[in-house]
């Protein structure tokens, strides 16, 4: 969660309204990601998507066998600019009408396009020369819509929870010094101007797991009977943290100016699973996660927030399919509703219709415990283990001196054989202090003791 500090909180001029926004369904839609070299083809993944019973489905480029796939479905998609192309097409109405012309107006008519966002949490992943691109791109894409005649297209672009300097209470809310009135107030200016959505990325799994001993799991997921966190500056009473952290952009929001702008959820979700040492990572949370978020959106009448009472937030939620090439953490590849095969991890629909009694018993919520250590993930690239190696080495006292020639761990003599001891060595010495089992996604922690002969590899205790 974003760092926690106090500010004045500023008169909340419009409240907290009931305005109904019934014409906005928030029956989920899925993130179809494509990042797995073993996923269905388009066709198979939409029937899928289809059978989750899910209202919409966003891509995050303009794939045209998906776009084609897509035709008459009745599945509202959204698509997205390439985040390589935003500074181009800020400066270039040719290239942002080309753009558009060649990946949106061919599909138009038969695939129910509603939603183009420019690019994917650029402020999140980009360098701070990109961010001013971001408003004059989304205009000159909004421009080219026009032009075409394409009228049903909302433009937007999502964010990260990373937008805010401060989230907690949630009237606190407050977008960063570096981007509040210089990136911003111009993109709400603009989302406000062309009644589009501020497309927003919430994961409670990341708040929480990022400080579990004060935020409680049961509250993360939306399971939470007793307790609750009351705002101070404004008395408003939150059952869970999913609340909490969409307020809090709606508090930003207003403190520049902008009350009314809608929030629309572009990813949200759970991990199904991890790596050893990630606690909180498994199919009965995401799955309790996932189905609670769904009733919820879907409640009639329409919940809201608490400083929305009432305001529907359509979303899409994170991912189709397990895709084992996204970089990262473990549970960067474990997000889906549906294994690479097309079969489900675990039972949900998307239409919150399915009382939660008719589902089959989830397997327990246990995370690890016992003796683990860290090695070279399967397929990591030998250049950047060895590079990995070298660091882990640099950094402690004694790291690596078993795998220094004539040492009981010196063989084998490889890149990777030392490499798994020192990863295992680094996580052992640092780990207490913040030290991780990750190198960059090279390495990852197992069970499974790598010790050989004499070679006693050290290990940490989960």
């Amino acid at each position: 969660m974003a760092t926690i500090i106090t500010v004045s909180l500023l008169i909340i001029s419009l409240p907290f309204f009931s305005i109904s926004s019934a014409k906005i369904s928030g029956q989920p839609g899925i993130n179809y990601g494509q990042l797995g070299n073993n996923l269905p083809p388009p066709k198979t993944s939409i029937n899928l998507i289809k059978s989750l019973k899910a209202k919409r489905v966003k891509i995050y480029d303009t794939n045209p066998l998906i776009l084609k796939s897509l035709e008459n479905t009745n599945l509202q998609v959204s698509i997205m600019v390439p985040n390589e192309l935003v500074s181009k097409i800020s400066t270039n109405q040719t290239l942002s009408d080309q753009w558009v012309q060649s990946n949106v107006a061919p599909f138009y008519h038969k695939t129910l396009i509603r939603y183009l966002l420019v690019g994917n949490e650029l402020i999140s992943s980009t360098s701070p020369d990109t961010w001013h691109h971001i408003v004059p791109t989304m205009q000159r894409i909004k421009t080219s819509l026009t032009t075409f005649r394409l009228h049903k297209v909302k433009v937007g672009t999502p964010c990260a929870m990373d937008v805010l300097e401060s989230s907690f209470p949630p009237s606190n809310g407050t977008f960063r010094n570096d981007i509040a009135f210089r990136v911003m107030k111009p993109m709400l200016k603009f989302l406000s101007k062309t009644k589009s959505f501020f497309f927003l990325d919430v994961y409670p799994f990341f708040a929480w797991s990022s400080d579990p001993k004060n935020i409680d799991l049961n509250y993360a997921l939306f399971e939470s009977k007793t307790i609750t966190v009351t705002d101070s500056g404004t008395g408003l009473v939150y059952h869970n943290l999913f609340d909490q952290m969409v307020d809090a952009v709606y508090f930003a929001m207003n403190r520049i100016g902008y009350p009314d702008i809608r929030i629309f959820i572009a990813e949200t979700g759970w991990p199904n699973g991890g790596n050893l040492d990630q606690i909180g990572a498994n199919i009965h949370n995401a799955a309790t996660y996932n189905r609670n978020f769904v009733k919820k959106v879907t409640k009639k009448p329409t919940v809201g927030t608490p400083a929305r009472p009432g305001w529907s937030l359509p979303s899409f939620i994170f991912a189709l399919y397990n895709e084992n090439l996204k970089p990262g953490l473990g549970t960067e590849r474990h997000f889906g509703l549906l294994y690479p095969n097309g079969s489900g991890i675990y039972e949900i629909d998307l239409s919150g219709k399915t009382p939660e009694s008719e589902f089959p018993a989830l397997p327990p919520a246990e995370d690890y415990k016992g003796k683990a250590w860290c090695v070279v993930a399967e397929g990591a690239n030998v250049s950047l283990v060895a590079a990995a190696l070298s660091y882990a080495c640099s950094q402690g006292n004694g790291t690596c001196d078993p795998i220094q020639r004539g040492q009981l761990c010196f063989e084998p003599n490889s890149v990777v054989g030392h490499a798994n001891y020192a990863f295992s060595s680094y996580w052992a010495q640092f780990r207490s202090i913040g030290g991780t089992c990750n190198f960059n996604g090279l390495a990852e922690a197992t069970s499974k003791d790598p010790s050989y002969g004499s070679c006693k590899f050290p290990s940490v205790i989960l």
